[in-house]
């Protein structure tokens, strides 16, 4: 059982992309390695933050009865998006108990101490919250050969002090060589004297020092392509890291190259002798897969030009996963592919005409009011256009009130999220969503399976009946309506296990799907989500017409 921490000098600083990279190259060496992620805010789970503010809310396939006390239990499935970032890398799933936040800590204690569990003691951050700490970080490394656990936040952060008191507790409680603190800091270059600055980063290592730790290794962050053997070496100096302790992480053009990057100077090996494990043979089909699909993305053969339509527009972070999946089919068909993220309120206040020079367009997950009817108006735009169309959850929803109003001819046709008055709720709450009142982890969430109708686009494309995917919502698309729209060309090619709708098309257009459930979790580098391979086939064929214009036959 060997532990590596990962810590950082400054947040949004890559520590997620780097944990991912050495969790990697360690399977490729031939080790069993999984990630956790410490998290110091007070929220239980991601699943309320803003995504403008906290990114995408990642949804694992396996929810998580967290109970801190015997008749309390709160589900956890919602995770921090750098758990799609690991996954991805991996190519394996995750469980929720891998999301450790002080919410979730710091509830277990006092709900403890309710109970009486630690007879009559005054209860403290050490030894209380620090025990709880590393028994959750200890119960995860006991079924690995190798764990990496990314502390959340910056070092010196007064938020993430318990978390660093207890890697100090586990350092010198575990056997020697069993666990290993890699620090990741930002070396800025500054043009004005053309030099590098490890000023910044040896700040962090005495702030680093003064939580009783010192780093075993250090990964500089740097914009250009390599750090100068001197700027190495006051690394090294500062830190008391020998110099071939001094790693770099430039920025890179395609972020899973960090994996090569990284072993090319030899991490891997470093981390051997730090932990003393035992050099296994190189997986050499899975770096011949790796060098690839990089090799794919960086030498296309044509471009696809892919609007992504929503209400999150500030931050690419909201729809990370959705860009990688689009990253990965792109890289099956070996082109590249330009995303634009448009505002639906700009549809909403100047017109279509910003969808017009896109190959295919993907309507976003989301909710509420705002910005919807852009949402919509951009649903119909493909439906009567033909271009290739993916709407995904809330996408799917009003892609579907969409057909329903421009279609079938129910004016106002509407989800009652958006509109409680509809005269056409063709989207409307689940049953069993009507008495929910804590909205913390109630929605209907994680891997469901589902059923994949035969003799439509869906089953042509997964090649099966049967399939398990993710899902995260609370409305859905109301059947007595569909039975309606089936006589329009409106097909349902997916049930979810219990009976609801999880996929429609539509009959008469070369590519218009709506799925309930969010393929984008599901969808990895090495193995490409069939649905965006779908999409981006599509988006190729409708880009290769001899005239070069973006009117084709289509019967809507």
């Amino acid at each position: 059982m060997k532990l590596i921490f990962i810590t950082g000098s400054l947040s949004g600083i890559g520590k997620g992309t780097i944990a991912a990279s050495i969790a990697t190259i360690l399977k490729i060496c031939g080790f069993n390695t999984t990630i956790a992620k410490v998290d110091p805010y007070i929220n239980l789970d991601a699943g309320l933050m803003n995504p403008h503010e906290h990114g995408e809310v990642y949804v694992l396939d396996q929810i998580w009865d967290f109970r801190p006390a015997r008749d309390l239990s709160y589900r956890i499935c919602e995770v921090d998006q750098d758990f799609g970032t690991y996954e991805r890398f991996l190519h394996q799933n995750l469980h929720p108990s891998h999301n450790i936040t002080s919410g979730q800590v710091y509830l277990s204690v006092i709900l403890r101490e309710r109970s009486g569990k630690y007879l009559g003691r005054t209860v403290q951050l050490i030894p209380h919250v620090t025990e709880e700490i590393k028994r959750r970080i200890l119960e995860i490394a006991s079924k690995h050969e190798v764990t990496i656990v990314e502390i959340g936040g910056t070092v010196g952060d007064y938020e993430a002090s318990v978390f660093l008191e207890a890697i100090r507790q586990l350092k010198y409680e575990l056997p020697p060589k069993a666990v290993m603190i890699v620090h990741i800091v930002w070396v800025p270059f500054l043009k004005n004297t053309g030099e590098f600055k490890t000023k910044p980063a040896q700040h962090s290592f005495r702030l680093l020092l003064e939580s009783g730790l010192t780093c075993d290794a250090i990964v500089a962050r740097v914009d250009e392509n390599n750090l100068p053997l001197e700027a190495k070496r006051k690394l090294s100096l500062y830190s008391n890291v020998p110099i071939n302790g001094v790693f770099v992480a430039p920025n890179v053009a395609i972020i899973y190259e960090l994996i090569f990057t990284l072993m090319q100077q030899k991490i891997h090996e470093y981390i051997f002798n730090i932990l003393g494990l035992d050099k296994r043979s190189l997986d050499t089909e899975l770096i011949n897969k790796w060098s690839s699909f990089i090799h794919a993305l960086k030498s296309p053969r044509e471009v696809v030009n892919i609007a992504l339509v929503g209400k999150y527009t500030l931050t690419k972070d909201t729809y990370i996963s959705i860009l990688e999946a689009l990253r990965h089919a792109s890289a099956y068909y070996q082109v590249r592919p330009e995303i634009a993220i448009i505002d639906s309120e700009a549809i909403e206040r100047e017109g279509i005409q910003h969808l017009q020079a896109y190959d295919a367009i993907i309507l976003t997950p989301g909710f509420g009011k705002r910005g919807s009817e852009g949402m919509i108006r951009a649903a119909y735009y493909a439906l009567r256009t033909g271009t290739p169309f993916l709407g995904i959850c809330f996408g799917a929803q009003l892609a579907t009130a969409a057909f329903a109003r421009y279609i079938v001819g129910l004016e106002r046709a509407n989800s009652t999220e958006i509109d409680p008055e509809t005269p056409y709720p063709v989207v409307d709450i689940l049953p069993e969503q009507r008495s929910v009142t804590n909205l913390g982890g109630t929605m209907r969430l994680g891997g469901i399976e589902i059923k994949i109708i035969e003799n439509t686009k869906l089953y042509e494309l997964y090649g099966s009946n049967k399939t398990r995917e993710r899902f995260r919502h609370r409305y859905h698309i109301v059947w007595d309506f569909v039975k309606i729209f089936a006589n329009h060309g409106y097909i349902v090619s997916a049930i979810d296990a219990e009976g609801n709708i999880a996929a429609f098309e539509l009959k008469d257009h070369q590519f218009y799907i709506g799925v309930q459930y969010h393929p984008e979790y599901s969808s990895r580098p090495l193995k490409p989500h069939p649905l965006f391979v779908g999409l981006i086939q599509a988006a190729l064929k409708r880009r290769s017409r001899a005239d070069g214009s973006h009117s084709e036959q289509n019967k809507f």
